[in-house]
C-alpha cells in the first residue's frame, strides 16, 4: 500500500518533523514500510507557459512551431502534441530544468532550435495521460512554478501490505494519520464531513436475503452532477497511491476507499430501483465493469437491483450499471460485507481488487455513513449543483459488541517491564481513540470500533498498544535469567536425522523438498494419476488441490526434471503425506520417501541396492534384519510383480518397488527406477533388537562362501538353516552375489567363522558347513555345481 505524506499532512500537523525518521518511526512501532519515494523531485523548473504563436512545422505532418511565454520571456519550442493550439496555458519546461528522466537542454529539432518542452501529465510524472500536452487554467499567471500550482512535491511511502493484515484501520490514509498523531503527540483532525439535506420521501429500498453475510448496507442517491473531470490535485494524489484517474464518480469513491479503508460503489441511478443483497439460488454467468464474464456459483453475494445482478458484493460493478458519459445521478452504495466470504469469492472467481483486499481484513460497520457523508462533502466542493435526492438507507444486519476493558499501572508495568507515566499512557491511548480514563490505581478503556473487529479483545493487546507508541527502542535492554531446559528429543525426530545422515554420507544422495498437494501437471508427463484424498477447498489451481498419499509420484516427477544431473544418483525427503480421513480430520502421516534412477546398471542391481539400503537402516537403528513380503501393487505405476512389503520384527514400515513399465518409459526407457516408502511411525513402533556386545577375537576369522540354487525359496527360509543351529564360532552371513540361468535363481553366501579362544581348523568349519548343507537340502536348496 502506497502512503501519500502530503494526504497525511491534512489530518496532522507536521510542521518542522524529519519526515523520513518519522516514516522510520512508524515502521519500528505499527507496519513495515519497504521503501520511500520523493515524488516531484526530479520536476524542476516547469512553470505556466502560453502559446502565443503556433505554427506548422514545413517538412513534418505532426511537428508545430511555437512560441511560448514562459513569463520572464517568449521561448522558441517545437512541440508534436496533437492538441497544442494558439493561446492555450501549458505546462513548460525551460532549458536547464527537469522531468523525470530527461534534463531540458537548448537542442535542434527537425531544423529548429527548441528551447524547452511543452509536457504532458505523463511526463510530469503526474499521472499517466499522455495522449497531448497538458492544458492549465486559462487564468494562471505566466511563469508561476507549476509547483505552487499543483501538489506535485510529495513523500510517498510503501507498506508492506502483510504487516497491515490485522489492522483493517490502516487500509486508509485517516488510520494512518491517527497513527502518525500518536507517534508525534498531536492532534488528529476531524475529517470534513457534510450531512445530506433531504426534505422528500423517496428512499431505496434496500432487501437484505442473507444476514449472515451482511454486516451493514448503506446506500443514497444524488442528482444533478454536471462535473465529469476530478481536480488535478485529487488526479495527482491517486497516481501516487497507485490507481489512476478515470471520471469524477470513479475519483471520488477510490479517493474515499484511500482515505477512509472503507470501498464504496456509484451504479448509474437509472438503472437502481430496488436493490437486493443475496445468493443467486443457481448458477449463473455474469458480466462485471472489466468486460470479462465469470461463473458465478451459489455462495457468491451479489447486489441486485429488483432480480437483475448489478454487482459482486465487496468485489467489483457490473458492466450494464457501470458510470457512463451521461451519468448525472448515481446511487452510491457503501457497505460492510463478510471478509471471509468476500476472500472465498475472490478467491474462486480469481479477481482480487483493491476493495475485496480491504473487505477480507475485516473493516469496521460505523464507517459506512462517513464514508457517504466524506463522498458528500468532496463532490459538493467540486460540484456545488449536486443535490441528494433520497434519504439515506441503512440496514445495519449485524453489530459488534462493544468491548470494554480494565487493567491497573501495576499490569502494565508488569508485562512491560518499565515504569511508564500514568499520564502518558491516558495520551496515548487516547490518541489511539481508546477513551481511556483512570480512577484510582485502575485504567478503563472502550476499544473503539475501528479496532475491535478482531485486533484489540484482550487487556495484553492494549499493553501493546502502549508499548509501541512509546517505543521498543526505548526499553532498556536487559539479560533475562530464567532456567534453559532442553527439548527432549523424540524418537521419530532422532530416526528422522540418523537415517538423513545415513542417506547423504553412506549413499551420497540428494535431500529435497516438496509440496504436500498433487502437481496435477507433472503427473500426467509421467502417466500417473493422482488418486482420489482429501482436497483443497477454493483453491485458485485445481489441478494441484488434492493432497498426496504417497511421497513416491512427487519424488519421480524429480527424477525425471533432473535425469539429466548425472547417469545415477538418489533423491529422498522425509515429508508430509494424507491417508484420507480419521475421525472427522485429515489422517496426517510422515513418510520417508527414495528413488534410486541409474543408468549404469541393470534393474536388478539397483533393486538390490535398495535392499542393502533398507537392511542397513534397520540395522543402524534397529539392530534387526528387515523382512520383504511379496505383495499386490497399492498404486498403478507400482510394478505388479516388483513390490514388496517391509516389516521390523513383525511391524510393517513400508515398500520397496519398481515402477510400471508404462511409467519408467516415460521417465527415462534407458534407466533403471527403484523407490522406497517408510511410514516413520510405524518405524519408530517397530522394537529394536537388544544389542549383545562381544569382544572381538584376537584370533584370524575365516570365510566360506556357498553358491546355491533356491529352487524358489525366500532368504528368510534359507537362513534357518544356520539360524536355528545356534553356532556360536558363526559371526555372521553376507549375500555376495546372485546368479539368474534359465529362469534358475542362485545366490552366493558367505559365512565367516571365529573363536575368541583359537584359530578355527577346517575340520571344525567343515563340521559346520556340512550341518548347514544338509539343513539347505532339507529345505530343497542344492549346491549350485
Amino acid at each position: 500500500m502506497l502512503v501519500s505524506m502530503n494526504w497525511i499532512k491534512e489530518y496532522v500537523d507536521l510542521a518542522g518533523e524529519d519526515l523520513e525518521k518519522l516514516i522510520m518511526k512508524f515502521t519500528l512501532s505499527t507496519a513495515e514500510v519497504e521503501d520511500i519515494y520523493f515524488k516531484g523531485k526530479e520536476v524542476n523548473n516547469v512553470v505556466v507557459g502560453e502559446i502565443v504563436s503556433f505554427e506548422a512545422h514545413p517538412n513534418s505532418k505532426k511537428l508545430h512551431i511555437l512560441k511560448v511565454d514562459g513569463g520572464d520571456r517568449i521561448y522558441d519550442c517545437v512541440c508534436g502534441a496533437p492538441n497544442a493550439a494558439l493561446g492555450l496555458k501549458v505546462a513548460f519546461a525551460k532549458v536547464g530544468g527537469s522531468v523525470p528522466g530527461l534534463e531540458i537542454a537548448k537542442r535542434e529539432v527537425a531544423g529548429y532550435v527548441s528551447e524547452g518542452m511543452c509536457c504532458s501529465e505523463a511526463e510530469l510524472g503526474i499521472s499517466d495521460e499522455n495522449s497531448g500536452i497538458m492544458v492549465l487554467d486559462p487564468s494562471l499567471k505566466n511563469g508561476t512554478d507549476l509547483k505552487e500550482v499543483f501538489d506535485i512535491d510529495d513523500v510517498v511511502f510503501e507498506v508492506d501490505n502483510k504487516s497491515l493484515t490485522n489492522r483493517p484501520d490502516l487500509w486508509g490514509h485517516y488510520g494512518i494519520a491517527r497513527e502518525f498523531a500518536a507517534l508525534t503527540k498531536k492532534e488528529l483532525k476531524p475529517l470534513s464531513l457534510t450531512e445530506p439535506v433531504y426534505s422528500g420521501d423517496k428512499k431505496i429500498p434496500v432487501t437484505v436475503t442473507r444476514n449472515d453475510l451482511v454486516y451493514r448496507y448503506s446506500c443514497l442517491e444524488v442528482s444533478d452532477i454536471k462535473e465529469s473531470v476530478s481536480p488535478m490535485n485529487m488526479r495527482i494524489r491517486l497516481y501516487y497511491c497507485g490507481m489512476r484517474g478515470i471520471n469524477l464518480l470513479a475519483d471520488l469513491t477510490n479517493y474515499i476507499m484511500l482515505e477512509l479503508g472503507q470501498p464504496t460503489h456509484a451504479f448509474d441511478a437509472r438503472k437502481i430501483d430496488a436493490i437486493k443483497v443475496g445468493t443467486p439460488e443457481s448458477a449463473m454467468k455474469f458480466t462485471t465493469l472489466d468486460g470479462n464474464e465469470r461463473d458465478i456459483d451459489t455462495d457468491t453475494l451479489l447486489i441486485y437491483n429488483n432480480d437483475t445482478p448489478v454487482a459482486i458484493a465487496g468485489i467489483m460493478g457490473g458492466l450494464d450499471s457501470e458510470i457512463i458519459d451521461g451519468t448525472t445521478s448515481v446511487v452510491l452504495e457503501s457497505a460492510n460485507f463478510d471478509g471471509v466470504s468476500v476472500r472465498k469469492s475472490s478467491s474462486r472467481l480469481g479477481l482480487r481488487t483493491d476493495a475485496s483486499m480491504r473487505y477480507e481484513k475485516i473493516l469496521d460497520p460505523e464507517i459506512t455513513i462517513t464514508a457517504i457523508k466524506r463522498f458528500l462533502n468532496l463532490l459538493l466542493e467540486i460540484d456545488p449543483g449536486a443535490k441528494v435526492s433520497s434519504q439515506i438507507t441503512d440496514e445495519y444486519v449485524q453489530k459488534y459488541d462493544t468491548i470494554d476493558l480494565t487493567f491497573t499501572k501495576a499490569y502494565v508495568d508488569r508485562y512491560t517491564g518499565i515504569d511508564i507515566p500514568n499520564e502518558q499512557i491516558l495520551s496515548t491511548l487516547n490518541l489511539l481513540g481508546f477513551n481511556a480514563k483512570l480512577s484510582g490505581e485502575e485504567f478503563s478503556v472502550t476499544v473503539p470500533s475501528w479496532r475491535a473487529t478482531k485486533d484489540v479483545t484482550i487487556k495484553a493487546d492494549v499493553i501493546e498498544e502502549i508499548t509501541r507508541i512509546y517505543g521498543y527502542d526505548n526499553f532498556e535492554i536487559t539479560t533475562t535469567r530464567s532456567a534453559l531446559v532442553p527439548v527432549r528429543e523424540t524418537v521419530m525426530h532422532r530416526d528422522s536425522e540418523w537415517i538423513k545422515d545415513i542417506l547423504v554420507q553412506r549413499y551420497m544422495m540428494n535431500e529435497v523438498h516438496s509440496y504436500i498437494w498433487c502437481d496435477g501437471n507433472k503427473y500426467k508427463k509421467l502417466g500417473i494419476d493422482v488418486e482420489e484424498n482429501v482436497t483443497i477447498l477454493n483453491i485458485a489451481t485445481p489441478e494441484n488441490g488434492t493432497i498426496r498419499n504417497s511421497m513416491l509420484p512427487t519424488l519421480l516427477t524429480f527424477a525425471y526434471e533432473n535425469k539429466q544431473y548425472a547417469p545415477a544418483y538418489g533423491l529422498f525427503e522425509i515429508g508430509r503425506v494424507v491417508e484420507g480421513v480419521k475421525n472427522g480430520e485429515a489422517n496426517e502421516r510422515q513418510h520417508l520417501g527414495i528413488t534410486l534412477y541409474d543408468k549404469t546398471c541393470s534393474e536388478k542391481e539397483l533393486y538390490f541396492k535398495a535392499v542393502e539400503i533398507v537392511r542397513y537402516i534397520a540395522d543402524q537403528l534397529r539392530h534387526t534384519e528387515p523382512k520383504f513380503t511379496r505383495i499386490a501393487p497399492q498404486h498403478a505405476w507400482q510394478h505388479p510383480k516388483n513390490t514388496s512389503e517391509i516389516s521390523v520384527n513383525g511391524q510393517k514400515i513400508g515398500v520397496l518397488c519398481t515402477l510400471h513399465p508404462s511409467n519408467l518409459k516415460k521417465i527415462d526407457k534407458n534407466a533403471a527406477v527403484v523407490c522406497i516408502e517408510i511410514d516413520m511411525a510405524d518405524f519408530e513402533n517397530a522394537k529394536a533388537t537388544a544389542l549383545k556386545f562381544d569382544e572381538p577375537s584376537r584370533f584370524p576369522s575365516v570365510d566360506y562362501d556357498l553358491s546355491l540354487v533356491t529352487n524358489g525359496k525366500k532368504y528368510d527360509e534359507i537362513a534357518s538353516a544356520w539360524v536355528n543351529e545356534n553356532i556360536p564360532e558363526l559371526d555372521g552371513v553376507k549375500l555376495v552375489d546372485t546368479y539368474e540361468l534359465d529362469g534358475e535363481m542362485s545366490i552366493t553366501l558367505r559365512f565367516a567363522f571365529s573363536s575368541p579362544e583359537r584359530t578355527l581348523s577346517m575340520e571344525e568349519i567343515q563340521k559346520h558347513i556340512d550341518k548347514i548343507i544338509a539343513n539347505l537340502t532339507n529345505l530343497g536348496v542344492t549346491l549350485r555345481i
